[in-house]
């Protein structure tokens, strides 16, 4: 490893003395960076940011589209009757053999609709059942974070017990891995560090592997539609009224609040606890997934409920700054619907970690006050004899649990995902109108850019040569909206017929020349005929081939992919947004000396072939002609998420061959492929197969360009 490391470091600083401008040659982001938020300036630009972040989630989550809803097939057994209220033992399916676990509570004597809430908890080990020990709760009452000796001893039961005693239901279920979730153990949940070689495999494989990320499988999207299925067993019952649901949640369960508001419509109250913040985005691996925090974060998961009641908290952990950093914007955010008190921040830096007696307070006030459930403000709750958990415990010999940490069980598990994932986005892509409302807006978040905000770039010219019949230019072209910089040369003939291509392979702006430094017979070609030609380094080009991509390891050396694409788009994507890049400068009139062609069309060869045809699949119109040879590559075939071919979610959209089906209409000449995209959604004007021999393929393509 430490030559790899060596190796990639010496590249890295070779690179970043040549491209100092580079905003992507910058530390890699990662958890603990700064995630802040910025209101658009209209609430018509927000519309549009807001829609595409929850697109976002859902992708990342592996819920773009979301999973076929099969049958809860719901149990709900053990009623105990505490009084007022009672608790029930459930358990259902989210999706075939996958169990949520978990408790019901209800109010006596209902009438008419009362409110549901949900109420998920954090990375406490056993948490439903466990009891806090006397030592700590006798701590927690001498420090005024709590109030009792009997009922402080269970949060989640006190909450639970005072939510029914004010008339609401709540459904309070268990994360994967804990209580009496036990399919997946706490280690794969909670504590993965290194891949697991039988689960990396190109079938039947397991979580955290490169073909899950390639899927967006991953524990975060297990958990989130467990909190969806959840909701729809809690408006299963008749007496829920769902104009009045909510959900809270502390630390690991602030988070699931956040997806779950910021997601699911139905939600109508949302209080995420100690994890609203513009610093640690959250530590866990059921916390995070690749593409989730890209260029947003917590913040902005909040904002996506505005304007709906949302109350939140700070404490001493990376909440801390949230009353000066993050809530002022959430505030003006609020203010812009004209809804500036429907937010909330109770002040608590005082206090460590938490959701202790005085923040349930807070919530109890909070929901009290928007469901206008009629009770004295503040509400504060009463002392009361926690039930034991083997009283809480959902399985028993009449309700067998299912086996536990069942690997065969988690690959099965995927491999439904994946095949209902599958039939449905093929059932999309056999219309147009398919393959541009559900294929095409997954591939801009794979992305993370579209053609339309690809930036504004300039032109800084560094050499102009004359060679005779044509002028060859080098310098940089500079992305000044995204920080970013290519190192270009084109060859611009002096009698030019308004036509350029862009010409790209693994060599970067090298690959117009021959090893002897003379220009390659059909790049000479397009420029004898007038066509303008360009080419670029793509990001980490114009030296060694890179092996393997950069990672956060120095800082995280767990080898979970959503700790580096969790924040950072992959190598595939940046090069893809360079490609996007060119197309523009070549498209804007006021970039600068350049060729201001008419019509742009563009070549990529070896790897640089699918990253053209993606890059197409965004441009559309705005590049005519594309001639790509794909090697017949496969996002599905990598078994390194290291690599640089790697793109968390580029297996599950069809795969390389939907980035294909989405360059139509337009013009494409195809080669790697030999056979016509079996997506019966792309209507093509033009598609040109090459099936010839490999020598013959450039030639081809040259006279496919020249027509």
């Amino acid at each position: 490893m430490k030559p790899i490391l060596s190796i990639l470091a010496a590249l890295f600083v070779s690179f970043l003395s040549a491209h100092a401008e580079d905003i992507r040659l910058q530390p890699l982001k990662d958890l603990n960076g700064y995630f802040p938020f910025n209101p658009p300036s209209s609430l018509s630009d927000w519309n549009v940011r807001k829609e595409y972040v929850r697109r976002q989630i859902l992708v990342a989550t592996g819920l773009w589209p979301m999973p076929t809803k099969t049958p809860l097939n719901a149990v709900s057994h053990g009623k105990i009757d505490c009084g007022e209220y009672t608790v029930e033992k459930v358990y259902f399916e989210s999706a075939p053999g996958f169990f949520v676990t978990g408790n019901l509570y209800r109010p006596k004597n209902i009438k008419g609709k009362v409110p549901g809430v949900m109420l998920a908890h954090g990375h406490r080990q056993n948490a439903r059942l466990d009891l806090t020990a006397e030592d700590k709760l006798r701590r927690d009452i001498a420090d005024g974070a709590e109030r009792f000796e009997k009922g402080g001893r269970s949060t989640y039961q006190a909450m639970c017990r005072q939510l029914a005693l004010m008339g609401c239901v709540v459904w309070q279920w268990d994360m994967l891995s804990d209580s009496d979730s036990i399919q997946f153990s706490r280690e794969v949940v909670h504590g993965f560090a290194k891949q697991r070689p039988e689960m990396n495999t190109v079938e039947n494989w397991g979580l955290y592997s490169p073909q899950a990320e390639s899927h967006c499988q991953c524990i975060m999207g297990l958990q989130t539609l467990n909190a969806i299925r959840g909701l729809d067993f809690l408006l299963s019952l008749p007496e829920v009224d769902p104009e009045r649901t909510a959900i809270t949640g502390g630390s690991g369960g602030g988070t699931q609040t956040m997806m779950l508001a910021a997601i699911d419509d139905r939600i109508k109250l949302s209080f995420p606890v100690v994890m609203v913040s513009t610093a640690m985005q959250g530590g866990c691996t059921c916390e995070g997934a690749s593409l989730l925090r890209v260029n947003t974060g917590n913040v902005e998961f909040a904002a996506l409920f505005a304007p709906k009641p949302q109350g939140m908290n700070s404490a001493d952990d990376w909440t801390k700054e949230m009353a000066v950093k993050g809530f002022p914007e959430l505030q003006k955010l609020y203010a812009a619907y004209g809804k500036k008190d429907n937010v909330f921040l109770l002040r608590g830096e005082h206090f460590p970690h938490n959701y202790n007696a005085v923040t349930r307070s807070a919530f109890y006030t909070f929901l009290n006050k928007h469901f206008k459930l009629g009770f004295k403000s503040p509400v504060i709750e009463t002392d009361f004899e926690p039930l034991p958990p083997e009283q809480l415990s959902v399985w028993n010999d009449k309700h067998p649990a299912p086996k536990a940490a069942d690997p065969d069980f988690e690959r099965k598990l995927l491999k439904w995902f994946t095949d209902d994932a599958d039939k449905q986005l093929r059932a999309a892509a056999a219309t147009p109108e398919g393959m541009q409302k559900t294929i095409r807006p997954a591939v801009e978040v794979l992305i993370g850019r579209t053609f339309a905000n690809a930036g504004t770039i300039e032109w800084k010219s560094k050499d102009k040569e004359d060679r005779g019949d044509h002028l060859e230019m080098t310098g940089t072209l500079l992305n000044k909206t995204h920080g970013e910089e290519l190192s270009a040369v084109w060859f611009q003939p002096k009698q030019s017929n308004s036509r350029a291509v862009v010409w790209l392979d693994d060599n970067g702006k090298a690959a117009l020349r021959d090893t002897d430094g003379s220009v390659k017979p059909a790049v000479m070609k397009l420029v004898k005929a007038g066509v303008t030609v360009l080419a670029a380094d793509l990001f980490f080009q114009g030296g060694e081939p890179v092996k393997q991509t950069r990672v956060v390891q120095q800082k995280n050396p767990r080898e979970f992919a959503g700790y580096t694409f969790g924040y950072n788009h992959a190598l595939f994507a940046q090069r893809t947004h360079d490609v996007l890049t060119l197309v523009r400068f070549l498209r804007n009139e006021k970039a600068g000396a350049h060729p201001n062609p008419k019509t742009i069309a563009v070549a990529g060869w070896a790897s640089t072939g699918p990253i053209v045809v993606t890059a197409r699949a965004l441009a559309g119109g705005a590049i005519e002609r594309a001639a790509v040879d794909t090697n017949g590559f496969r996002f599905s075939k990598l078994l390194d998420y290291r690599d640089p071919m790697f793109l968390p979610g580029g297996a599950k959209y069809l795969d390389l061959s939907s980035m294909i089906a989405l360059n139509a209409p337009h013009l494409l000449w195809l080669a790697g492929e030999r056979k016509k995209p079996e997506l019966s959604g792309a209507k093509f004007d033009q598609l040109t197969i090459f099936t010839g021999h490999a020598k013959d393929k450039q030639a081809s393509a040259i006279e496919w360009l020249l027509k």
